[in-house]
Parts: structure tokens; C-alpha cells; sequence
């Protein structure tokens, strides 16, 4: 069985000196926080995904944000038993006081550094992503 693959954007801001990441609230389910990601539609790269997905869900495009085309990274785990692979890259956004508009699919955000985006992930492997790409914009911002 092949994995549904979904795209998205870990998007960060430097402020006060400080790494935040952006975390959006589902309005559906468990409403877990996670990064702007959606599924992959037939014929899309992931790469489009990860744009259009970030956009729809946060307002935001590809000339609000620095993408850090070469810090990437796929996280693979199952949902209701079926696999899933979400690929993400991180990215900055430019002007760290630019309004967020949430879509439908989300209900709040959060602005959050390190320790606090990975308690309220609440998912292992989403963590170890925060931590990583805490590192790269660490050398990046």
C-alpha cells in the first residue's frame, strides 16, 4: 500500500532574539497543532503542495517567506492504519509582524518557541523535526 503523501511549511519568525514557530489549530478531530501541510493532489509536486497548502491555511505566499529549499525533511507514520509520508521545509517568514489568516480548516495559531511548539505537537517525530530545524534557523535567521 502505498502512503498518502501530504507537503507543508515549517515556518518560523525571529523575535526578541528568539526562534518562534508558527503552529496552526485544526478545527477537526482531536484539533492537534501542526505546521501548514495538506495532501498532495494527483499530478502536484510536493513542492507545489507545500505552497498552496501554506497559502490556503495561512495567508501566506511564496514572497512572504525565505524557504529553505535545502532544509527538508519527511516525516512517515500512520493515520487509522494507512501509511502517510508529509514532507516539510522549513522556512522564514520575512516581515515577522505579517498577519495570519487562517482558513476554515484552522481555529487559532500560535506563535511558539521550541520547548512550547513541542509540548502542544504532542507527536515524537514532529518533535525531533522542531528540534532540528530549531538548529538550522538557529545558523540561518
Amino acid at each position: 500500500m502505498s502512503a498518502t503523501r501530504a507537503a507543508g511549511l515549517v515556518i518560523y519568525r525571529k523575535s526578541n532574539e528568539y526562534i518562534q514557530f508558527l503552529l496552526l489549530q485544526t478545527s477537526y478531530g482531536q484539533h492537534h497543532w501542526t505546521p501548514p501541510k495538506g495532501h498532495v493532489d494527483p499530478g502536484e509536486s510536493d513542492w507545489v503542495t507545500a505552497l498552496r497548502e501554506t497559502k490556503e491555511e495561512a495567508g501566506l505566499s511564496e514572497n512572504d517567506l525565505e524557504i529553505h529549499r535545502d532544509v527538508t525533511k519527511t516525516l512517515n507514520y500512520a493515520v487509522n492504519g494507512k501509511p502517510k509520508a508529509v514532507v516539510y521545509w522549513l522556512a522564514k517568514l520575512k516581515n515577522p509582524e505579517q498577519k495570519i489568516t487562517l482558513s476554515d480548516e484552522h481555529q487559532d495559531l500560535k506563535w511558539l518557541q521550541l520547548k512550547e511548539a513541542q509540548e502542544i505537537s504532542g507527536f515524537e517525530d514532529m518533535n525531533k523535526l522542531l528540534e532540528e530545524f530549531h538548529v538550522k534557523a538557529l545558523k540561518l535567521a
